[in-house]
C-alpha cells in the first residue's frame, strides 16, 4: 500500500510542479491584466502547499516519524508568514520572485528531510532566521541612497574576509572555505560575493576611464587571487565572471571582456598544473568510470542516480542517493533527479531560469546606473552558480564544489541566497515606486496645465 502511494505521489508532484513552472513564465508576459496575474500567483501558492503536503505525506508514510509532521506544520506557517510579509508590507514587491524563492526552499526542505532529517531541521531554522534578517533588506535598499559611496569599504571588507579564511580557514575537500567559530561554521565567501558586486558597481559608476578601470581590476583580481590561494576555484570563477559582466556593461568595451576571458583560460590551465585536486576533478570529468574506485566515484554515482531515476523518478525513499558523497550539498540535484524524476529536475532548472530572467529584467528597467550594475552583477552571480552546480552534477563541466542556491544544504549559502533575493526585491520595489512617482507627477502636471 505504501509503495502504491509513493508511486502515485511522484506523478502528482511532477504534474503540480509542471503547472507551477508554466505559470512562472506565463506571469512574465507584459500584456496581462492584474487580475489574471493575481490568479496565477494564488495558484502557485496553492501548488506550493499541495506539494509540501504530498511529499511530506510520503515521507511520513515510509518512516512513520511524527517529527516530519511537526516540521511540515512549521514549514507551512513559515511560508504563509513569508508570503504575507511580501504581499502586505511590500505592496510593490515581485510576487513571482517571492513565490519562486519559497518553492526552491520547499524543494530543499523536502529532499533534505529525505536525506538527513537533522540537517533538514537545521536548514529550516536557518531559513527562519534568514527571513527575519532579510525581510528588512528591501526597504533599506529602496530608502537608503548611500550604497554607491562605500566602494572602498566594500573592498576592505571583502579582502579582509577572504584573507582571514585563507590564513585561518578549515580545509574541506582540498579548499579552504570555512571559518570555525566554536560549534558554528561559516563560509564568508558566500556573503563577500554580494559585497563584491556592490564594490564593482560603485567603482565603475564613478568612472570608466582606463586608469580607474585598472584600479578596479586590480582590487577585483586580488579577490580572485586570494580565493585561488585558498583553492576555492569555484568561488574564484564566480567572482571573475561576475566582474567581467559588470565591467562590460559599464564600459561597453568588448576588448575588456576578451582580455578577461583569455586571462581566465590561462589561469585555468595554470590551476590544472598547480593544484592536485583540480587535476583530480578534471580526470573524474573526462572519464569517471575509468577511475570509479577513486577520483570518479562521486560523479559516477551522480550519473547512476540520474540515469536510474529516469523521467519519472523512483519515488521518495525508493532510490539510493546516500551513495553519492556530499549529496546534500554539491550533488543535491542528482538526488532530486533520482527520486523525483527527470521531468521534475527539468522543471527545477526552468524555475531557476525564470528567476534569472526576472533578475535581468529588473536590471534592464533600473534607471540609476549603480542599481542597474548591482542587479546585473547579482543576476550573473546567481546564474553562474546555478550553471556550475548543474554542470558539475551532470558531467557537463568538471565539478567545482558549488551549491545550488536555496536548495542545497548549507547555512551560509542559504542566508546569502536569501539576502541576494531580498536585494533584488528591494531594487524591484525601488523601480516600481519611481514609476508610480513619475505617473503621479505627470497627472499633477496635467491638472496644473
Amino acid at each position: 500500500m505504501v509503495h502504491l502511494f509513493v508511486s502515485i505521489s511522484r506523478f502528482t508532484l511532477i504534474i503540480m510542479f509542471a503547472i507551477y513552472t508554466y505559470d512562472c513564465f506565463a506571469a512574465l508576459k507584459r500584456k496581462m491584466s492584474e487580475k489574471r496575474q493575481n490568479r496565477i500567483y494564488h495558484r502557485q501558492n496553492g501548488i506550493l502547499y499541495l506539494m509540501l503536503l504530498n511529499a511530506n505525506a510520503v515521507l511520513f508514510a515510509v518512516t512513520m516519524d511524527f517529527r516530519i509532521l511537526a516540521l511540515l506544520g512549521a514549514e507551512m506557517v513559515f511560508f504563509a508568514v513569508t508570503l504575507a510579509i511580501y504581499r502586505h508590507f511590500y505592496r510593490n514587491a515581485s510576487r513571482s520572485l517571492v513565490n519562486n524563492m519559497c518553492m526552491l526552499l520547499a524543494i530543499g526542505f523536502v529532499i533534505l528531510a529525505r536525506l538527513n532529517f537533522e540537517q533538514a531541521i537545521r536548514q529550516f531554522l536557518i531559513a527562519v532566521a534568514a527571513m527575519v534578517i532579510t525581510c528588512f533588506i528591501p526597504v533599506l535598499v529602496a530608502k537608503l541612497k548611500f550604497f554607491n559611496k562605500l566602494a572602498w569599504l566594500y573592498a576592505l571588507a571583502g579582502l579582509a574576509g577572504l584573507a582571514v579564511v585563507a590564513v585561518a580557514g578549515s580545509t574541506d575537500y582540498g579548499a579552504k572555505l570555512n571559518l570555525d567559530l566554536g560549534p558554528v561554521s561559516i563560509q564568508p565567501s558566500e556573503f563577500i560575493k554580494i559585497i563584491f558586486v556592490f564594490f564593482c558597481s560603485a567603482m565603475l559608476v564613478k568612472s570608466t576611464e582606463f586608469v580607474h578601470v585598472v584600479k578596479t581590476t586590480i582590487i577585483a583580481a586580488l579577490h580572485v587571487l586570494i580565493l585561488v590561494i585558498s583553492r576555492d576555484l569555484g568561488g574564484a570563477l564566480i567572482f571573475l565572471i561576475t566582474y567581467l559582466a559588470i565591467l562590460y556593461v559599464a564600459t561597453r568595451q568588448p576588448g575588456y571582456l576578451v582580455l578577461g576571458l583569455a586571462s581566465a583560460a590561462v589561469a585555468s590551465v595554470a590551476a590544472y598544473f598547480l593544484f592536485s585536486h583540480v587535476r583530480t576533478r578534471v580526470i573524474a570529468w573526462q572519464d569517471p568510470l575509468s577511475v570509479i574506485d577513486n577520483e570518479g566515484y562521486q560523479i559516477s554515482q551522480s550519473l547512476f542516480a540520474i540515469g536510474t531515476g529516469g523521467w519519472f523518478g523512483s519515488g521518495l525513499y525508493q532510490g539510493m542517493p546516500q551513495k553519492i558523497p556530499v549529496v546534500a550539498k554539491d550533488f543535491v540535484f542528482a538526488a532530486i533527479s533520482e527520486e523525483m524524476g527527470g521531468f521534475f529536475a527539468l522543471c527545477l532548472i526552468f524555475v531557476c531560469i525564470s528567476c534569472l530572467l526576472m533578475f535581468f529584467n529588473i536590471a534592464m528597467q533600473m534607471k540609476d546606473l549603480f542599481y542597474k550594475l548591482v542587479a546585473l552583477g547579482l543576476a550573473t552571480l546567481y546564474g553562474t552558480q546555478v550553471f556550475l552546480t548543474l554542470g558539475g552534477v551532470t558531467k557537463f563541466i568538471p565539478s567545482t564544489g558549488v551549491t545550488l542556491p536555496l536548495v542545497s544544504y548549507g547555512g551560509s549559502s542559504l542566508l546569502a541566497s536569501m539576502v541576494l533575493f531580498a536585494i533584488i526585491q528591494g531594487l524591484y520595489v525601488l523601480h516600481v515606486n519611481e514609476g508610480e512617482l513619475y505617473e503621479d507627477n505627470k497627472k499633477k502636471q496635467k491638472r496644473f496645465n
